[in-house]
């Protein structure tokens, strides 16, 4: 799982592309930031900040980076970045479709000067379609997909997304996924360079595994009304004594008849999977009485190291400052602030991107240098505007 060698230049900004890229970096690719040369990425000054002025969603998903601040609106700049790019694995990119083009730096012009390279763009709703020229973010792509349709709703009726944010985050895992399975491609020699197009969109609707067949075969899936969303008693969360919940996920028999003797309720065992509504909802009623008889604590003790499928449903402080994600190293604490470290422990590991996230146009002088440019040249770049 080592990208040691790879050199990734990304043009991306915010969090689903810059997510995708700390994923190559953390498994060792050198990663290069592309930034404008007067703010750069816009989540430098994104709130909350860290004690170092610096967005925190920045400093999360840009260490071991690199930057380099060029203006690509200009020809120089432009003609800068295809001379980096004549030697990189991986070109990323997250602007709205046809940005690249007009920019001159677009798949077609990079492969002029590298006909090896993985170009991948990263967008809501993809290069082409009906809504490829739309603005979104996450909430839009995970209400097109339709994922937001199947959250729970409050007493309003307005759905509340399960997890934020889905789409951001899932595009980027999957086109981190996506630029890995292209570079393994060429490496074993199936194919060359290769263009690759993920839709935000697309990828959260891949989420809607559990219930595309219904949603395929004519049928319209709501929330609470599908197995794996709350019709099943025994597949549902519960409140507990003390205001917070518990989950319950005794899909198979075993763990239900574990379950049910473990809380002294064997009459309960044979209405597993019953198709009989009522017989559904008498044993929902006697689950949520049940759980409301103790604290989320207090079930975790007595029943967290059986095989009852019950666990307790935390916050996001509580999820990460836990026993857990301290045994597994969930938590990288090597730069200004901690942050969520790569998810997936090898007997290879990489060494990482350790630190602290780059200064804006901090590395341009070396990596415009590493390409062949001398210092008279960078000096004039400079004094002209077209790095910084």
């Amino acid at each position: 799982m080592r990208l040691d060698g790879v050199r990734v230049l990304d043009l991306s900004r915010l969090l689903p592309g810059p997510y995708a890229t700390q994923l190559l970096a953390d498994a060792g690719a050198d990663v290069v930031k592309i930034e404008d040369t007067d703010a750069g990425d816009y989540a430098r000054i994104l709130p909350p900040y860290t004690d170092a002025g610096v967005g925190a969603i920045f400093d999360a998903v840009n260490r071991g980076k690199r930057s380099v601040a060029i203006d690509l609106k200009t020809d120089r700049g432009r003609e800068a970045f295809l001379d980096l790019a004549a030697e990189a694995d991986v070109v990323f990119e997250q602007f709205r479709p046809g940005v690249v083009e007009r920019l001159g730096v677009d798949y077609e012009a990079v492969r002029a000067v590298n006909d090896d390279v993985i170009y991948c763009s990263l967008s809501g709703f993809g290069q082409d379609g009906p809504h490829a020229d739309r603005v979104g973010h996450d909430l839009n792509y995970v209400g097109m997909a339709g994922l937001l349709d199947m959250t729970r709703e409050d007493e309003d009726s307005k759905p509340q997304m399960a997890g934020y944010p889905v789409g951001d985050m899932a595009g980027g895992l999957f086109a981190a996924f996506s630029v890995v399975g292209a570079l393994l491609s060429r490496e074993l020699g199936n194919t060359g360079g290769e263009y690759v197009d993920v839709a935000m969109t697309d990828v959260v609707a891949s989420f809607s595994q559990a219930v595309a067949h219904d949603a395929l075969t004519g049928e319209n899936p709501r929330p609470g009304e599908t197995e794996l969303s709350g019709s099943l008693p025994w597949y549902d969360t519960y409140e507990t004594a003390d205001g917070n919940y518990v989950t319950l996920a005794a899909l198979e028999p075993k763990f239900w008849e574990t379950f049910c003797a473990a809380v002294g309720r064997e009459d309960l065992t044979d209405a597993h999977m019953t198709g009989d509504p009522a017989e559904r909802e008498a044993v929902r009623e006697e689950l949520e009485s049940l759980f409301a008889e103790r604290t989320r604590e207090e079930w975790e003790q007595e029943l967290g190291e059986t095989e009852a499928m019950v666990a307790p449903v935390r916050t996001p402080a509580e999820a990460l400052d836990s026993e857990a994600a301290d045994a597994r190293d969930l938590i990288d604490h090597s730069g200004t602030v901690p942050r969520v470290a790569f998810p997936a422990q090898s007997t290879a590991e990489p060494d990482g991107a350790a630190g602290s996230p780059p200064g804006h146009g901090e590395h341009t002088d070396d990596v415009l240098e590493a390409a062949g440019y001398d210092a008279d040249r960078i000096a004039t770049l400079r004094e002209d505007g077209v790095i910084e």
